[in-house]
């Protein structure tokens, strides 16, 4: 293999290597004892975690970054994915984005959709064993763009 396609190959395998990475930012969910839990004051849910959702201070808990849950105009809010690794939409207080939890018109805020955490007798149903609603379940694992 000539030295000029070998350096082109190396160069599209680091760029194809270095798209493909989320950071793990824990669980949405009620409960206060699972340490990767968002409610979870001494895990995941501290407010001085560094790369937490609730640090009004991190780039996802900030009201100002692009990247936050908590900022009304992101576009690059962190992702929801439930313990099949299904996507659950974006958890967002953005509510023009489609995939926002909180647009209460789209398929993952609305409280009628069968996939909204807000529907009370859907996804977001606190019998269910993977809803972020109950209150000794696993919830959905958020993840976070690097």
């Amino acid at each position: 293999m000539p030295i000029p396609q070998l350096i082109l190959c190396l160069l599209l395998w680091t760029s194809f290597i270095t798209q493909a990475q989320a950071e793990d930012l824990g669980n949405l969910s009620a409960n206060p004892f699972d340490f990767n839990s968002t409610a979870n004051p001494f895990g995941q849910g501290s407010p001085v975690a560094p790369n937490g959702v609730n640090n009004p201070f991190s780039p996802y808990g900030s009201p100002f970054s692009n990247q936050s849950a908590t900022n009304p105009f992101a576009t690059d809010a962190p992702k929801l994915y439930d313990s099949q690794g299904n996507y659950r939409g974006k958890l967002s207080d953005n509510p023009y984005d489609p995939d926002s939890t909180s647009n209460q018109f789209g398929r993952y805020g609305s409280p009628f959709s069968p996939d909204s955490l807000n529907n009370p007798s859907g996804a977001g149903s606190p019998f269910r064993y993977d809803s972020p609603k109950n209150p000794y379940g696993q919830g959905w694992r958020i993840e976070g763009s690097r």
